[in-house]
């Protein structure tokens, strides 16, 4: 068992060579599979692979990459970063995670959660305007199917189930799921309610700022007269040499992927003295090893985490630099935060 986990998250960014050429999206699933095979091999406790339908990311079957990466690793656990389950069919989310955790001898694990971007309601028939109601029933049904087959369900979202087995099993206590939330109380009481972890994403501001969202998810798990259950976080981060070879490397892609934000979302544009507010006083892990440990354990004992993930290498970082933050990560701020929080 993982006292605690440690873990990569992706999206498997459209990147570049370092010539600054683009690669095609079918490099970047095979260097997405072989950062997956580092990570295992330097010691991270698991890779997890997000869930978009953009031109820039190429992590829409995220499964079959997964997959991919368990036929050459040993240990790492394989989940998702999110899975949208809003635009998903819980049935077939179950079918190929349990698969998967089949094919990597248990090692498989799920975060699921409403999803920040939209574009997969329209991509797969969705309205908006059932947004709620999508994520509420499905995740009803998933967790049903995870813990007590044959399963008998009715919803407005799909059609109704009745004595209903879904293959393969899957053993006792394997396929943890976690819900990811970004910002929303209510969601963080579902979590409780469905007796399931919480996994934050805290991608800007203090994590400090997360520390009523923890207070409230442990109030809400004994209300409902829950045990307490592991909370997570997830954060944006490079790690390199130097604190200065860290920021030069991911600033400008960092700052690429946030004007594309703004340009989308409406948000201010982004500038030098935001990225460096972040990393000094923000959600940003970026800099030398030494500096991204202190960071990461100051943030795990104020919010009593279990697990951390790293979405490491924000945007369009070319694939050795990706496998370079890899290494650094695993062989020394892993060892290094264990030892700090060790210590006290």
């Amino acid at each position: 068992m993982i006292e605690f986990e440690f873990g990569l998250d992706t999206p498997a960014y459209v990147t570049v060579d370092e010539s600054g050429r683009q690669l095609a999206g079918d490099v970047v699933i095979r260097n997405t599979v072989e950062e997956a095979v580092l990570a295992d091999s330097v010691g991270i406790d698991s890779f997890n692979i997000s869930e978009h339908y953009r031109p820039d990311f190429m992590d829409s079957a995220g499964h079959v990459i997964l997959a991919a990466i368990a036929g050459r690793t040993e240990r790492i656990r394989l989940g998702t970063a999110v899975t949208v389950l809003s635009t998903q069919d819980p049935v077939r989310v179950y079918a190929e995670f349990a698969t998967l955790d089949a094919v990597s001898n248990g090692r498989a694990q799920l975060v699921v959660g409403r999803g920040s971007l939209t574009e997969s309601f329209p991509l797969f028939g969705f309205d908006l305007t059932d947004y709620e109601t999508l994520f509420e029933e499905k995740l009803d049904l998933l967790t049903r199917l995870l813990r007590d087959q044959p399963v008998t369900w009715s919803g407005t979202v799909r059609s109704p189930l009745t004595d209903q087995y879904v293959s393969p099993p899957l053993p006792e206590g394997h396929l943890p799921t976690w819900v990811g939330v970004g910002g929303s109380p209510r969601s963080v009481v579902r979590a409780a309610r469905y007796g399931l972890p919480l996994m934050l994403a805290v991608i800007a501001g203090h994590p400090n700022r997360f520390v009523p969202f923890v207070e409230l998810y442990r109030r809400s798990l004994e209300a409902f007269e829950d045990p307490p259950l592991p909370i997570g976080m997830h954060s944006l981060g490079f790690v390199a040499k130097t604190d200065e070879e860290a920021m030069d490397v991911q600033w400008p892609y960092w700052a690429e992927m946030m004007e594309d934000s703004a340009r989308e979302r409406g948000w201010a544009r982004p500038t030098m003295d935001k990225f460096r507010a972040e990393i000094t006083g923000g959600s940003l892990y970026v800099g030398s090893p030494e500096t991204v440990a202190t960071k990461l354990a100051a943030a795990v004992r104020l919010l009593g985490l279990s697990r951390f993930d790293l979405a490491y290498a924000l945007g369009r970082v070319p694939h050795e630099q990706r496998m370079a933050t890899i290494e650094l990560y695993g062989r020394e701020v892993i060892p290094r935060v264990r030892e700090l929080l060790a210590t006290g």
